[in-house]
């Protein structure tokens, strides 16, 4: 099930998102948009995304196999524990992030043109 959701950071190489940011920026060169950190290391919105991503499932595997270890006796209690409640706050962070990325959607599609 946890590799399933993996397939999510290559959504944006499906779409081709990466390349939004530097078609509208060479298209848009007299406009002047402030750079922030990201921009400046050539970092798209479609990368981060990808990249929390990964780490999310990463997190989630991790969990997943320390529970195993707890199950055959090699991992403490304390470290099952532990790496439970990391991968609950991962995926509260990631339905959070799930949720505003929706409602800002909504708010874009209800715009007039």
């Amino acid at each position: 099930m946890i590799s399933s959701v993996q397939n999510v950071s290559n959504l944006s190489m499906t779409r081709a998102l990466g390349a939004v940011d530097t078609e509208n920026s060479a298209s848009s060169s007299a406009a002047t948009m402030p750079r922030t950190a990201g921009a400046a290391n050539g970092m798209s919105f479609a990368s981060v995304m990808g990249n929390m991503a990964t780490d999310a499932v990463t997190s989630l595997k991790g969990a997943e196999s320390m529970s195993f270890a707890g199950i055959k006796g090699t991992a403490t209690t304390r470290e099952v524990v532990d790496s439970m409640l990391q991968a609950e706050q991962t995926l509260q962070t990631a339905i959070a992030i799930r949720d505003k990325v929706v409602s800002a959607f909504l708010e874009v599609t209800k715009m007039q043109m």
